[in-house]
């Protein structure tokens, strides 16, 4: 469905996906003028990953696809700058870009997802939660290599379209690689990207846990 009033809009060096939780530290001018907004209107803003560029002056370039986002919480300093705790809802594809002033504004579609019958498609729901366990073993791996990054012990939801977007969340995987979730209709199309991905991430934890093992025997 096409939004014909102009949403505001984040583009973020970091991609936000549905059920994701997103904390910003807003201090530019511009998005303390569109959080104040979306406050007091009670409406969401869009977030989109810089494709070149970076998040503070303008003069980026923005990926087409996005989502929008919710305000759970906020909070004001007493210097203006604001504390935010937001959630993914919905895609959005980006139709037009309007003016920067007095912050980022476009015209917006959302864009809905397939359904997923989890009764009709048993084998995506075992792979769901095979791709589960591969994330945890690589979150260990990685806490073995001293990176920082989620617990291996990290809840994980049941319902196999909710632990998709969770494990795209926190799995050490590219932003690109996030964005490429994001953009797929296809439901096994994700699950075995993130397959994929992090198998990848995977294989170069290993790769540095055993040359850091190299380099303390030679030592």
């Amino acid at each position: 469905m096409t939004d014909t009033s102009p949403t505001p809009m984040f583009p973020l060096g970091a991609l936000l996906l549905p059920g994701a939780v997103l904390p910003l530290h807003v201090f530019e001018p511009r998005y303390r003028d569109l959080t104040a907004f979306c406050i007091e209107n009670q409406t969401q803003f869009g977030v989109v990953l810089i494709a070149k560029g970076h998040e503070v002056g303008g003069g980026d370039i923005r990926h087409e696809m996005g989502c929008l986002a919710r305000i759970d919480q906020a909070a004001q300093t007493p210097d203006g700058r604001w504390g935010l705790l937001c959630v993914g809802t919905q895609r959005i594809r980006v139709l037009e870009w309007l003016d920067d002033d007095p912050y980022p504004q476009a015209l917006v579609e959302t864009v809905s997802l397939p359904r997923f019958d989890a009764e009709g498609s048993p084998e995506t729901v075992e792979r769901v939660e095979a791709l589960k366990v591969l994330l945890r073993r690589t979150l260990a791996l990685g806490s073995e290599a001293g990176l920082q990054l989620a617990p291996a012990t990290i809840d994980l939801p049941d319902d196999p379209v909710e632990a998709v977007w969770r494990v795209g969340e926190v799995a050490p995987i590219s932003q690109q690689d996030r964005y490429e979730l994001l953009v797929s209709d296809d439901w096994d199309d994700r699950v075995e990207l993130l397959f994929r991905t992090i198998a990848g991430a995977r294989e170069i934890i290993e790769f540095r846990l055993k040359s850091s093992a190299g380099e303390d025997f030679g030592a």
